[in-house]
C-alpha cells in the first residue's frame, strides 16, 4: 500500500488538487472559517455576525482595562449581566461605525496616523531624552492590549476612521442662545405646590378580610404564590487564584527577585511643589497667550526678589482654583502625576529653587520646589510576601491556559461527577442547596452568570444530571456545575402561604380605599379650593424635588396653570394616593452671565448628544444592525415573598 503511494505521489497530489481547489472556489476561505466558527451569533451588523466568543473576549478585555486603571475596584461589579450587555452594545457600536466608515471610504493616511501617535501622551512618555522611541516599551504597551505594534497602529487607524463618521455631527453641534435660554428656563421652571398624602398604611387597618376573601384572592392570583424551579447543585471554579494555590515558589527565587527589583519595589521619589498659574489654554489666540506669559514673567520677578512671599503671591494671583487658596501648594507627587513640562521642570530643580516660566497646555507656571521625599529602601522581610504573591501570579498566568484545557476536557470526559476535575486541579467542590434560574436583582458572581444559569437548567443537566460544559464567565474564570436534586416550579399550598395572601389582600384593598378617599377629596377641593387641607407650600423643580415621588413631580410640572390653582391627583399604586395643589409658577430668577454661559454650553452638548444618538440609530437602521441576545431584566418585587405559617 505505502509502495503504491510512494510510486504515484504526483498522481495523488494532482487528484487532491482537483478535489480541494473547487471546494475553495465554491465555498471560499471565509466559508471554511465560518464553518469552523461554531460560536453562536449574539448580534449582526450588515452581513457580519458578532459571535458569543467575540463578545466574551471583548468583555474580558474591558474588564482587564478597567481593573488596570482601578485596581481596587471589586471585580464582581464588572461581572453583572448589565455590564456584559453594555460591552455588547459598545462592540456593536464599533462595528456599525467601522462599516459606515468603509461604505463612505473614510480612510486615515499615514501622515494623520503619525500625527495622532505623536500627540498621544502615553506614547510621548515612551520617548528617550534624545527624542527617539523606546521600541521595547512600545512593544510592551501594545502587548498589554494583546496586540503587536502593527496591530496597535491598525487599531488607532481604524479608530480615527470611525471617528470621522460621527465628526460631521459631533463637530458641528450648536444651539442658539435664545433657544437655549427658552428651553433651560422651561426645564428648570419652579412651581409652588402643596401636598396631601393618602398612604396605603393609613387605610390598611380598616381592612378585615374573611377566610373566604383570602381563598378567593389566592385562587385568582396563584401566579403570585409560586415557588420557582430550583436545584441543589455542586460546582467548581477554575480561576487565577486556584491556579496560584497549586504553585510553590522557592526561597532562592524570591531572594533573587528582591535583589533585582529592590529599588523599584521600595517606591519612587516624590516631590512637593507650589506653583502660580496664569491660565491660557493651548487653543487660545496667540495674543492672549503672550499676555499670560508676560504676566507670569512679572510674578516670577516678584517672587525671586522675595522668595518667602511666594505663598502670598500665589494666593492673590494664581488662577488655579484648586491650589491658590493654599498658597499654590500641590502636595507631594511622583512622576506621571503632572503634565510633562511641569514634571520635567519640577524634577530638575533643587529644594528651594524657583523655576523659570514653564509653559503647558493649561497656561504658564512659576514653580517653587518645596521638598523632596526620597524612597526608603525596604527590607527583604518587608517585601517578601508581596514578591512571593507576584511570582505566583506571573507563573499562574502562564499555567492558566494549560489548566483551562485540562478543566474543559475533564468536565466533559467525566461528565457524571466533578470529583475528577477537582482532584486533578486541586479545586474545591462547592454546593448550593437552592439555586433558582433567575437571580435576585443586583446579584453578582459565578452563580448569577446568565450563561451558567442557562446551562445548569438545560435539559441535559436537569434530566441526566451531567456536568455542564466548561463555561467562560470572564476575568480568567471557568465554571462547571451539575444538579444533584431538581425541584420543578409549583404553586405553593394555600395553608403554606396564608399569611402572605392576607398581607397582599390588605395591601390591595388598603390602596383601593386610599385611592377612593383621594379621588373624593380631589373632587371636593376642585369645587371649593378654600376647603383644601394641605401641607404648607413648597417650591419644587426638576433639580429640587423636595423628596416628591417622580410620578408626583412629573404631574406637578405638567399641570395646566391657565386657571390657578390647579389640583392634580396621582395614583401611586401600592403606596397610596397623592393630591397636589399647584399654586403658581415661580420665576427661575436672574442668572449671572457665567452661569448662563455654562448652561447654554451644557444645553448645546445635550443637543449634540441627541443628534449623535439619532444619527447612530439611522446608521443601525441602514446597516440592519440587530442585537439578538436578550437584554437582562432586573427582577421586580411586586409582592412579599411567600412565607410558611
Amino acid at each position: 500500500m505505502f509502495d503504491l503511494v510512494r510510486k504515484h505521489t504526483k498522481i495523488l497530489m494532482f487528484l487532491m488538487f482537483l478535489l480541494i481547489i473547487p471546494a475553495f472556489v465554491l465555498v471560499g476561505v471565509d466559508g471554511y472559517n465560518q464553518m469552523s466558527d461554531k460560536g453562536e451569533a449574539v448580534a449582526r451588523v450588515g452581513s457580519q455576525d458578532i459571535t458569543q466568543a467575540e463578545w466574551d473576549a471583548a468583555h474580558r478585555n474591558e474588564v482587564d482595562r478597567i481593573r488596570a486603571s482601578m485596581p481596587t475596584l471589586d471585580p464582581k461589579l464588572l461581572d453583572s449581566p448589565d455590564a456584559r450587555y453594555a460591552t455588547l452594545e459598545r462592540l456593536m457600536r464599533e462595528r456599525v461605525l467601522q462599516q459606515a466608515a468603509e461604505k463612505e471610504h473614510l480612510i486615515t493616511t499615514d501622515a494623520r496616523l503619525a500625527r495622532e501617535l505623536q500627540q498621544n501622551p502615553t506614547i510621548a512618555s515612551l520617548r528617550r531624552p534624545d527624542g527617539t522611541m523606546d521600541m521595547e516599551r512600545y512593544r510592551q504597551l501594545a502587548a498589554n492590549q494583546g496586540l503587536t505594534p502593527e496591530g496597535f497602529e491598525a487599531r488607532v487607524r481604524s479608530d480615527l476612521s470611525t471617528r470621522q463618521v460621527e465628526m460631521g455631527v459631533t463637530g458641528t453641534g450648536f444651539a442658539a442662545p435664545p433657544l437655549a435660554d427658552v428651553s433651560l428656563n422651561a426645564f428648570l421652571e419652579k412651581r409652588e405646590v402643596q401636598i396631601a398624602r393618602f398612604p396605603t398604611a393609613d387605610f390598611a387597618a380598616k381592612v378585615t378580610p374573611t377566610e373566604a376573601d383570602l381563598e378567593t384572592f389566592y385562587k385568582e392570583n396563584q401566579s403570585q404564590f409560586q415557588a420557582p424551579e430550583a436545584a441543589a447543585i455542586e460546582y467548581v471554579v477554575l480561576d487565577m487564584e486556584s491556579v496560584k494555590k497549586s504553585i510553590s515558589v522557592s526561597e532562592q527565587d524570591v531572594k533573587t527577585y528582591y535583589d533585582q527589583n529592590a529599588a523599584r519595589l521600595s517606591g519612587t521619589e516624590e516631590r512637593q511643589a507650589s506653583h502660580i498659574l496664569i491660565t491660557a489654554p493651548k487653543d487660545a489666540p496667540a495674543v492672549d497667550r503672550e499676555k499670560a506669559k508676560a504676566r507670569a514673567a512679572e510674578l516670577l520677578a516678584a517672587v525671586r526678589k522675595a522668595p518667602d512671599a511666594f505663598g502670598d503671591v500665589a494666593k492673590k494671583n494664581s488662577q488655579d482654583p484648586g491650589s491658590a487658596t493654599s498658597g499654590g501648594d500641590l502636595g507631594f507627587f511622583a512622576r506621571g502625576a503632572m503634565v510633562k513640562p511641569f514634571e520635567d521642570a519640577a524634577f530638575a530643580m533643587k529644594k528651594g529653587d524657583i523655576s523659570d516660566v514653564v509653559e503647558s497646555d493649561f497656561g504658564f507656571h512659576v514653580i517653587k520646589l518645596v521638598d523632596i521625599k526620597a524612597p526608603k529602601q525596604r527590607t527583604f522581610e518587608e517585601l517578601r510576601a508581596g514578591i512571593e504573591s507576584d511570582l505566583k501570579t506571573q507563573q499562574a498566568k502562564s499555567k492558566y491556559a494549560e489548566a483551562a484545557e485540562t478543566f474543559t476536557n475533564t468536565v466533559y470526559e467525566q461528565s457524571e461527577s466533578l470529583k475528577g476535575v477537582a482532584d486533578k486541579l486541586k479545586l474545591e467542590v462547592k454546593t448550593v442547596p437552592n439555586l433558582v434560574r433567575s437571580p435576585a436583582a443586583g446579584a453578582t458572581g459565578p452563580l448569577a452568570n446568565p450563561k451558567f444559569l442557562t446551562a445548569i437548567f438545560g435539559t441535559d443537566a436537569v434530566e441526566k444530571k451531567r456536568n455542564t460544559e466548561a463555561i467562560d464567565i470572564g476575568a480568567n474564570q471557568l465554571l462547571s456545575g451539575r444538579i444533584t436534586k431538581y425541584t420543578p416550579a409549583r404553586t405553593l399550598p394555600f395553608a403554606e402561604v396564608r399569611a402572605a395572601v392576607r398581607e397582599r389582600v390588605v395591601a390591595v384593598r388598603g390602596a383601593e380605599l386610599a385611592k377612593k378617599e383621594g379621588n373624593d377629596k380631589l373632587t371636593a377641593w376642585k369645587a371649593a379650593p378654600a376647603s383644601a387641607a394641605m401641607a404648607p407650600a413648597v417650591v419644587v423643580s426638576r433639580d429640587q424635588s423636595q423628596e416628591l415621588p417622580p410620578k408626583v413631580l412629573a404631574a406637578v410640572l405638567r399641570a395646566d396653570l391657565t386657571t390657578a390653582p390647579a389640583f392634580v391627583g396621582v395614583d401611586l399604586g401600592d403606596q397610596g394616593f397623592t393630591i397636589a395643589r399647584v399654586n403658581k409658577v415661580v420665576p427661575r430668577g436672574n442668572v449671572d452671565e457665567a452661569m448662563a454661559k455654562q448652561g447654554r454650553a451644557q444645553y448645546a452638548q445635550w443637543w449634540t448628544n441627541a443628534e449623535s444618538a439619532a444619527y447612530y440609530d439611522l446608521l443601525k437602521e441602514r446597516l440592519k444592525a440587530q442585537i439578538k441576545a436578550a437584554r437582562p431584566v432586573s427582577a421586580k418585587v411586586d409582592a412579599p415573598a411567600p412565607a410558611a405559617n
